[in-house]
């Protein structure tokens, strides 16, 4: 038995239910526990239901900054000890206490820490928290990652930047660090796009996505900006969905306003999680993809999961200015970067590279077809590869 564990991550998050579990679980006799943020109880029973060997536990829910993450500390150390399980893997940083004491009070316990975020990075240069919280939370979340690390049998990483960002991973011996990106994981049945996403003629409609983690930071305002702008000058005009996870309240009202008075914007989620189905379902319907990130320390060496679920479906993408991703797009013909400029110029420079690209090249991206190696198989080897080193 596994049980995988995070608070704020929701119980079908990608990652821990999409990826991880859905890994594990092509063994026989293999069964999951996940732990994390309350979906409600239609959403968990579906995915409970789907694959009977993987059973969802929602330890938290509320706002981000609340008491209720105490409770979540409780709940996870209850299902420790009712669950027994033979390995964990733990997916969030406030979690590695409880574990390390879970490890310590019985002989033989192992688990594997998910490093998914450089989170004391983030803490230090996201501006959430100020002055002595922030120093000091930074602190605390490096050292326990370092405590962690040491008596973790082994370490995953999310991006491999990490591997040269967090100093405690040093002295780890090559074998137990693995890196596991977020690539894109299909769900069970889910086909595969044979053919990459057209663009519309100029006088149809332009349908412009933005999907995950909803935050000023990951450029939701510039999504909003620049869908606007071409809804002005092109001829079919523009739409934009806005589909994902906001924890910013004051972000979420201006969306839901957003949403009610212009023509341009459609909100789905925002305040509430959305499954992840329902984004792919999306990426279905949409001519490109917006990854318009704000230049910053967090996000300059990552590779947003968002990135590799439009390449997987052959969805165009267009992205700030960021060296590493544009990179990701050159090699597959997976879209353009466009440099910052104000919304209109910005506008009329997306239409001006698109007919370009129409005139000299042709219309269509990912001329080379839909990549393969953006999607998760190859991770999954590798996920099993380590588990059968450690355990």
């Amino acid at each position: 038995m596994v049980l995988l564990a995070s608070v704020l991550k929701p119980v079908d998050d990608t990652r821990m239910r999409g990826k991880f579990a859905e890994t594990l679980v092509e063994r026989p006799n293999v069964h999951v526990h996940i732990a994390g943020r309350r979906t409600g109880t239609a959403v968990e029973s579906m995915m409970a239901g789907n694959t009977p060997r993987i059973c969802l536990h929602g330890i938290f829910s509320g706002p981000r900054l609340s008491l209720g993450r105490l409770v979540a500390q409780g709940r996870y150390w209850r299902l420790l000890r009712v669950l027994k399980p033979d390995m964990v893997i733990v997916h969030a940083p406030e979690l590695l206490p409880p574990t390390l004491l879970w490890q310590r009070l019985g002989r033989g316990r192992k688990f594997i820490y998910d490093i998914r975020e450089n989170y004391a990075l983030n803490v230090s240069t996201q501006g959430v928290y100020r002055g002595l919280v922030r120093r000091g939370l930074a602190a605390g979340l490096r050292w326990v990652e370092a405590r962690g690390a040491r008596r973790a049998a082994a370490v995953v990483l999310a991006e491999a930047s990490y591997a040269d960002e967090l100093p405690f991973l040093r002295g780890l011996p090559p074998g137990r660090v693995a890196v596991l990106e977020n690539k894109y994981q299909p769900a069970p049945g889910e086909a595969r796009p044979s053919q990459p996403r057209p663009l519309p003629a100029p006088h149809e409609p332009l349908r412009l996505l933005y999907s995950g983690t909803i935050s000023e930071l990951n450029g939701v305002r510039e999504a909003v900006a620049l869908a606007e702008a071409l809804h002005r000058i092109r001829p079919g005009g523009a739409v934009l969905t806005v589909i994902g996870f906001c924890q910013q309240p004051a972000l979420v009202a201006e969306l839901e306003a957003w949403a009610r008075t212009s023509a341009v914007v459609r909100l789905v989620g925002g305040g509430v999680p959305v499954p992840h189905a329902a984004i792919v379902a999306e990426i279905g319907r949409s001519h490109l993809g917006l990854a318009p990130y704000r230049p910053h320390p967090s996000t300059a060496r990552c590779r947003p999961t968002k990135l590799f679920e439009y390449l997987a479906h052959g969805l165009p993408v267009l992205i700030g200015p960021n060296a590493l991703w544009e990179r990701l797009l050159e090699q597959h013909d997976a879209g353009l970067a466009l440099p910052a400029a104000a919304p209109n110029d910005a506008a009329k420079n997306l239409l001006a590279a698109l007919a370009h690209r129409a005139a000299f090249i042709g219309p269509a991206f990912y001329r080379h077809g839909i990549p393969s190696d953006v999607r998760w198989a190859a991770e999954g080897k590798k996920l099993w590869h380590l588990l059968d080193a450690v355990i």
